[in-house]
């Protein structure tokens, strides 16, 4: 199927990206979580559902799972999941990715390649020696998501070789994606899956423990999220037509939440936030 691109709301807010120090942030040196870490808490199935991503806000009743930015705190009293863009760069941090660590972006003819929307360069996710590096570097964010109290972590991009210009493959991002996986285990968090319903069967097979998407109910892919990860699916809507669709005949075992664009907090003239009665 064609593929669409990501809807404004499914990346942390740019005022909230908190710059790290180069060493902590690129170096890879690292190390994973101990060993020792406790198991991730099972994921909570057919949960009410919040996407906070835009700023944070007490979770209204009946939700039981909340996923929020890294720079943000774990919300109280709900399963909280720590989103972090594993697969590309984030605004500010590129340019210091490019002064530090150019071998790890992936470039054609020289021209870096970048998802347009987000002016994010993508990492270059085909070599294992570069994978392990990445992940190394991406891991502190996770070790950091674990520090703060989170129990899981959604990992944005996984659908990056469809930007990259047929330099990166499928088989690319899940080699990286596992290495994410494993490294968030070992932190004692879940591991969640962000969008590229066409890698929903092989993203379980490699570790991931549930699915957010954007807009399945809008592209009919909620079934096929289901089948690859039963009762652990998290829809977020963006028009109230598909919302109601979602309701109106529900895929059982997937969660949706109506957001506003900018899934922005109350208070903002723009926060929409409704779940099916």
């Amino acid at each position: 199927m064609a593929h669409r691109k990501r809807s404004a709301a499914g990346r942390r807010p740019r005022t909230a990206l908190a710059l790290l120090p180069a060493a902590a942030l690129l170096s890879g040196c690292a190390a994973p979580a101990g060993t020792g870490a406790a198991a991730p808490d099972p994921v909570p199935e057919e949960a009410g559902f919040d996407y906070q991503i835009g700023g944070a806000y007490p979770p209204p009743p009946g939700t039981g799972l909340v996923v929020r930015d890294r720079a943000a705190e774990p919300a109280d009293g709900a399963y909280s999941v720590c989103y972090v863009n594993g697969f590309q760069t984030q605004e500010p941090e590129t340019a210091r990715w490019r002064a530090d660590h150019p071998e790890l972006l992936l470039t054609e003819d020289g021209d870096p390649v970048m998802d347009t929307d987000w002016n994010e360069q993508l990492f270059d996710v085909s070599t294992e020696a570069n994978r392990t590096a990445l992940a190394e570097a991406v891991g502190t964010w996770i070790d950091g998501c674990a520090g703060d109290g989170f129990d899981a972590v959604e990992i944005d991009n996984l659908d990056s070789p469809l930007r990259s210009r047929g330099l990166l493959t499928e088989d690319d991002a899940l080699a990286y994606a596992g290495l994410l996986i494993d490294r968030a285990h070992a932190a004692g968090l879940a591991a969640g899956q962000k969008n590229a319903v066409e890698s929903a069967a092989r993203g379980a097979a490699a570790g991931f423990d549930f699915a957010v998407a954007e807009e399945c109910a809008r592209y009919g892919e909620c079934a096929d999220y289901a089948d690859a990860y039963p009762g652990r699916v998290y829809d977020v809507e963006y028009r109230r037509p598909d919302f109601e669709r979602a309701c109106g005949a529900p895929v059982p075992g997937v969660s949706v939440v109506l957001r506003d664009l900018a899934v922005s907090p109350p208070g903002d003239p723009g926060h929409v936030h409704e779940v099916c009665g």
